[in-house]
């Protein structure tokens, strides 16, 4: 399998299989195939609500000899409810509780925001980064690390800003940014500024997203990557999972189906060449499917722009 590297000499896998509305009825399955099909890397959340069925299907692999604990890469993430530096190693212990495991490989900040309870109704709901800064809750994921709960620390959805007052104000620096990346958003500055500073990149929603999957505006639709596909004899997913992984980014395609869960992971033997991601260059439209989320909260203490915008 296809791997970055952390500093440390740690691998990364580029391929992982992402867990993100997986039902409890089927993400154990998912997880199964997935690890015979030759995955290494599992993404996962707290608020995806599915870690449990995750974690049986962990002990299960590690328990029939299908894998290791070793050679698995387990992401998880600190939700939004969890910013309070003293929730952290609470919401650490909990995912490692479901998940089964003893330590994570990797846990990000999952949003740069606070929010009073799990689910956020109202703006009443939101706390400001100035009563909660990212900062201590950083400090926070840095003793994490430190007591051996996690091997490395990262965050997901964070902009250029957000990034250089982590750096400015940590003993360890984010090793991982997870972010939605596709031919639709490129994010080339992010990309390139996360890469310039030894900041490992995820693409979540390598694909776009389901909405973008299924009518004309799918990126797997696109004339573009439907010829570079015939070029390559491949599916048009596999040509934007290689575009991710050309770019020296993992990627994460969230999926159940058998068929794809081993399509996906066959990216491996795809390569584009120069023509065919200059093509693809064209297709960026800053499209962001994650921004709809937001929408319910006019005039709270976040805008879209101060969470997205670099």
């Amino acid at each position: 399998m296809k791997k970055m590297h952390f500093m440390n000499g740690d691998r990364f896998p580029q391929i992982g299989l992402g867990t993100w509305l997986s039902k409890t009825t089927e993400v154990y399955d998912a997880v199964i195939e997935a690890i015979g099909a030759g995955y290494r890397h599992i993404d996962c959340a707290y608020i995806y609500k599915n870690e449990k069925e995750i974690g049986e299907a962990l002990q299960h692999a590690f328990s029939t000899g299908l894998v290791s604990r070793e050679e698995m890469f387990i992401t998880s993430k600190l939700w939004n409810n969890f910013h309070a530096p003293q929730d952290v190693e609470k919401a650490i212990r909990i995912s490692l509780e479901n998940l089964k495991l003893d330590y994570l490989d990797l846990y990000l900040i999952h949003w740069p925001l606070a929010f009073r309870q799990e689910q956020a109704r109202s703006t009443g709901d939101l706390v400001s980064l100035e009563e909660i800064p990212l900062t201590s809750t950083w400090k926070s994921m840095e003793a994490v690390k430190k007591s051996g709960l996690t091997k490395h620390i990262g965050v997901s959805n964070f902009n250029i800003p957000k990034l250089k007052d982590l750096i400015a104000n940590s003993e360890i620096k984010p090793e991982v940014n997870q972010i939605e990346l596709h031919p639709y958003l490129q994010q080339n500055e992010l990309v390139r500024f996360c890469q310039d500073n030894s900041i490992l990149v995820t693409a979540y929603s390598p694909l776009g997203s389901h909405h973008l999957t299924d009518n004309e505006n799918s990126i797997l639709l696109h004339p573009v990557i439907k010829e570079i596909a015939r070029k390559h004899h491949c599916t048009e997913a596999q040509v934007a999972l290689a575009w991710g992984i050309q770019r020296s980014t993992a990627v994460i395609p969230k999926s159940v189906n058998y068929k794809r869960i081993h399509e996906n992971i066959g990216t491996e033997k795809i390569q584009l060449d120069d023509k065919d991601m200059e093509s693809i260059l064209t297709l960026n439209r800053n499209h962001r499917n994650a921004k709809a989320m937001f929408a319910v909260f006019p005039g709270g203490p976040y805008t879209l722009e101060s969470i997205w915008d670099e």
